[in-house]
């Protein structure tokens, strides 16, 4: 069986599901059959507003965001999909501190519930920073799909790695 390396740890009965859409070439139909329409979220200055919706709507009482911006080099170079940062800077006598997510420049053209999920996963690090029972509570709480959307995104991922480039949705 060939690997699925962004589906290793699902078991072996969804795992033979994914293999039967991968042999029937149905992968990329079956995904744009659930999510057809792809958002219309493309530049840094939405990105941030969505960002910043979010983050009002779910979890107000977390520090400012600075910066939210598509990163063309997130792939490469992380191999990730969104990072955090929590930036601190000295000016003067104080200390400065700055919240920033940067998102893969893939998702600049998914469906929406996909980079939801990006956002939400970066999110839900500025409250819990480890990947443990109370972060993905809090990721459910922003995006009640959330662990379906992060498998169908898994999905995605997959039919990426087989086609072996990005292709615009739809």
């Amino acid at each position: 069986m060939r690997e699925l390396k962004y589906l290793k740890h699902y078991p072996k009965q969804t795992l033979e599901q994914v293999y039967k859409l991968i042999d029937s070439g149905g992968l990329k139909k079956h995904l744009i059959n659930k999510y057809p329409i792809p958002h219309a979220i493309k530049s840094d200055k939405t990105l941030f507003n969505y960002t910043i919706d979010l983050k009002n709507e779910y979890i107000k009482k977390t520090a400012p965001l600075s910066k939210v911006v598509y990163d063309g080099k997130i792939n490469v170079i992380h191999n990730a999909l969104g990072t955090h940062h929590f930036v601190s800077r000295v000016q003067g006598a104080k200390l400065k501190a700055k919240n920033e997510i940067k998102i893969a420049s893939i998702f600049k053209s998914v469906p929406e519930e996909f980079l939801q999920m990006i956002v939400v996963h970066e999110l839900a690090h500025f409250k819990e920073k480890e990947h443990n029972k109370a972060f993905y509570k809090l990721c459910e709480y922003m995006q009640s799909s959330y662990h379906q959307v992060e498998f169908d995104l898994r999905l995605y991922l997959t039919q990426i790695d087989m086609q072996g480039k990005i292709e615009e949705w739809a």
